[in-house]
C-alpha cells in the first residue's frame, strides 16, 4: 500500500460511497450487510446483501447497520468498512505496514458519542487515522463550490436516512440543521400508502423502485404507471396492482413539504447579509434523495429562491472527501480533537 490510497468515505444509511486518493470514486454499493447468525460469519455485503433482504432463512439476516445516518449496529459497520477497505486495496490492511488516513461524512448534528463510534468504527477497519466531515460541507467541496469566499452559500443534501441543510460561508459552517426525513422516509411512505388505499403489503425495495423509476413530487406532464406484486392483508396472497405516478406524488408529498419547512428555518435564522447571498446565488441541491423528479422545482416554486441541482448528486459527498484529502487545512477544520493515530 502507498500513501496516495488514502480514503474518502460516504458512510450513507442507504448506500456507501468510497473515494480513493488519486482514483476517484472506487465503490458504490447499498450499505447493506448479511451474517449468519449462527456461525457470526459475513455471508455478503453491498449489492448481493441486498438482494437478501426479505428474503432470508431464518439463521440468516440482512440488515443496514446504520439508522437515521448514525451507526445503528456498531460491529457490523466495522465489518462492512473493514470488507470495503480490504476489498479496495487487494489485500490485509492489518498486514499493511502503511495503513491509509481515512475521510468519514457524518451529518452535521451528529453527537459526541455519535462521532466517537464512527471514528472507533474507522480505526478497528484498518484506519491509520480518522477524520470527520460535516456532509453539507462535503457536499459544497464536491459540487466545485469556493467555501473560502465571504458569501454565503445554502447546500441542502437529501440523502437516504438524513436531509442536511446548512448555509456556509468563510469556510464554515454559519447555522445548519439535520433532519432524519429523507429517501427512506419517502418510501416508507409509499408502503403506508398503498397499505391503506389497497390493503396491500409491499416490501422496502419495491418502494424504493416506485420512488425512483415514477416517484416525483411535482406532478408529471405524462401520467406514469408501474405495475408491482405484494401481499394482500385481507386474503394473504400475493396480489399484483398498477401504481400511477400521481398515487406516488400523493404519498411522498408530505415528507417532502417538511424538508422545505426546515429549509425556511434555516433561512429564518440566517444573518441578513447571507440572505441576500443566497438569494443572488440560489440554494444547492444534493444528494440522492435529489434526484427524485421535480425536487429542484418544488423547493424553488415553495421557497422562492432560485434551486440549482448538482451534477451526480449523490456523488458530492462522497467527491468532497477528496477534496479534504487533498486539503489538510479543511481537515483541520474539523474534529481534531477527535482524530487519533493508532
Amino acid at each position: 500500500m502507498t500513501l496516495g490510497q488514502d480514503i474518502g468515505i460516504d458512510l450513507g444509511t442507504s448506500t456507501i460511497l468510497i473515494y480513493v486518493k488519486g482514483r476517484g470514486i472506487v465503490a458504490k454499493e447499498p450499505a447493506v450487510v448479511a451474517v449468519d447468525k449462527d456461525s457470526n460469519r459475513l455471508l455478503a455485503v453491498g449489492k448481493k446483501a441486498q438482494e437478501m433482504l426479505g428474503r432470508t432463512p431464518g439463521n440468516i439476516v440482512a440488515v443496514k447497520p446504520l439508522k437515521e445516518g448514525v451507526i445503528s449496529d456498531y460491529s457490523i459497520t466495522e465489518r462492512m468498512l473493514r470488507y470495503f477497505m480490504q476489498r479496495i486495496v487487494k489485500h490485509s490492511f492489518m498486514e499493511s505496514l502503511i495503513k491509509p488516513k481515512v475521510v468519514i461524512c457524518v451529518p452535521s448534528d451528529v453527537t459526541e458519542v455519535e462521532e466517537r463510534a464512527v471514528i472507533d468504527a474507522g480505526m478497528q477497519a484498518g484506519a491509520r487515522k480518522v477524520h470527520l466531515i460535516q456532509e453539507p460541507m462535503a457536499a459544497a467541496l464536491g459540487v466545485g463550490l469556493d467555501i473560502e469566499q465571504p458569501c454565503g452559500t445554502l447546500v441542502v443534501d437529501i440523502g437516504g436516512g438524513t436531509t442536511d441543510i446548512a448555509v456556509i460561508s468563510l469556510g464554515g459552517i454559519v447555522t445548519s440543521r439535520s433532519i432524519k426525513i429523507a429517501g427512506d422516509n419517502f418510501d416508507d411512505a409509499i408502503i403506508r400508502y398503498i397499505r391503506k388505499k389497497y390493503n396491500i403489503l409491499i416490501g422496502e425495495r419495491t418502494a424504493e423502485e416506485l420512488k425512483i423509476k415514477i416517484g416525483c413530487v411535482r406532478k408529471r406532464d405524462k401520467l406514469l404507471a408501474m405495475d408491482i406484486r405484494g401481499r394482500s392483508l385481507i386474503s394473504g396472497l400475493p396480489k399484483t396492482i398498477q401504481i400511477s405516478s400521481d398515487e406516488v406524488y400523493d404519498a411522498i408529498m408530505e415528507p417532502a413539504l417538511m424538508i422545505v419547512e426546515e429549509i425556511r428555518g434555516i433561512l429564518e435564522a440566517t444573518p441578513p447579509e447571507l440572505i441576500g447571498d443566497i438569494s443572488a446565488r440560489g440554494i444547492v441541491l444534493t444528494g440522492g434523495g435529489a434526484l427524485v423528479y421535480g425536487m429542484e422545482r418544488m423547493i424553488q416554486t415553495e421557497v422562492g429562491i432560485k434551486t440549482h441541482l448538482a451534477d451526480a448528486p449523490d456523488d458530492c459527498v462522497a467527491l468532497g472527501t477528496g477534496k479534504a484529502l487533498e486539503s489538510p487545512a479543511i481537515l483541520q477544520n474539523y474534529n481534531s480533537a477527535d482524530q487519533r493515530d493508532l
